[in-house]
């Protein structure tokens, strides 16, 4: 029976323009009404999920940050998995050549919680995220190491496709690789790609099954959906694993359910479906 849905937002949750589904935000407010607990899994920071409560007039846990920090709707932090700053340090060091693609995030509650050097917020496939996120983007002094005066949540760097494909390989070949964990996210359509190191263990999925676990819950209780490559964990440790129509081939590779597109109300016909087929009644 599932007891827990784990939701990804870009691609998942919201459409292609970004915006909430009425369908979608109507399927969530049902199963919750149901006792169905929802969390939505996103590599968006806290402060950059925020606005989605309001939409959704339902209990929500929030992990973000491609799972280092986990929030209630309130804002209170039930989990975090920070990235040590030598780790933080070290992958800074090993891609200076990325130095104009890379930026820090910290857990803060003021301006600075996305930290930069040399980052070129004008850039098309960059503009639009800067002005949703611009109060809480601040300038580093160089070098941006310098700015590790404590544990951030991640390092950022975002580019297009190729070169960040590249970049994740060659982290994940570093002989200091144990030290954290790289998650990636591509855009292929926009030649988009983010890469996030997060601390070493730290993923969609690690952190789904803690929470899952605190909350006295198995794999067997969980229903996951997505459309990333980031969201893989988190769907292989889900009991009811589904993907979006419009996910990456890679995902749809991999034999999972799979519903419709985020424009055709594809989550919704996922949760009818799955919760319904679960359900004791």
């Amino acid at each position: 029976m599932i007891r827990l849905l784990a939701i990804d937002i870009d691609g998942t949750l919201l459409d292609s323009r970004g915006r909430l589904p009425d369908t979608h935000r109507d399927a969530l407010v049902e199963v919750s009404a149901q006792g169905i607990d929802v969390a939505l899994v996103t590599g968006r920071s806290f402060h950059f999920t925020r606005p989605l409560i309001d939409l959704l007039p339902i209990p929500l846990t929030l992990i973000v940050n491609n799972g280092a920090v986990v929030k209630r709707g309130t804002g209170e932090t039930e989990l975090r998995r920070l990235l040590s700053r030598d780790a933080a340090r070290h992958v800074l060091s090993e891609t200076q050549r990325f130095a104009d693609s890379v930026a820090i995030v910290f857990d803060r509650p003021d301006e600075r919680q996305i930290v930069f050097e040399r980052m070129d917020w004008s850039h098309p496939n960059r503009r639009g995220y800067y002005e949703k996120n611009k109060a809480y983007i601040a300038a580093a002094p160089s070098p941006l190491a310098d700015a590790l005066t404590e544990d951030p949540i991640q390092v950022m760097f975002n580019g297009s496709v190729e070169p960040m494909r590249a970049l994740a390989a060659a982290l994940r070949a570093l002989p200091a690789a144990d030290r954290f964990t790289v998650a990636v996210t591509e855009y292929e359509p926009r030649d988009f790609s983010l890469v996030d190191v997060n601390g070493a263990g730290c993923s969609k999925g690690s952190t789904l099954a803690r929470w899952t676990a605190s909350r006295g819950l198995t794999a067997d209780h969980v229903m996951a959906v997505g459309d990333n490559l980031n969201d893989v964990e988190m769907l292989d440790f889900a009991g009811t694993a589904v993907v979006m129509g419009n996910a990456t081939d890679a995902l749809k590779g991999r034999g999972y359910h799979l519903t419709g597109t985020n424009d055709e109300g594809g989550l919704a016909t996922a949760i009818k479906r799955h919760t319904r087929a679960s359900s004791p009644w």
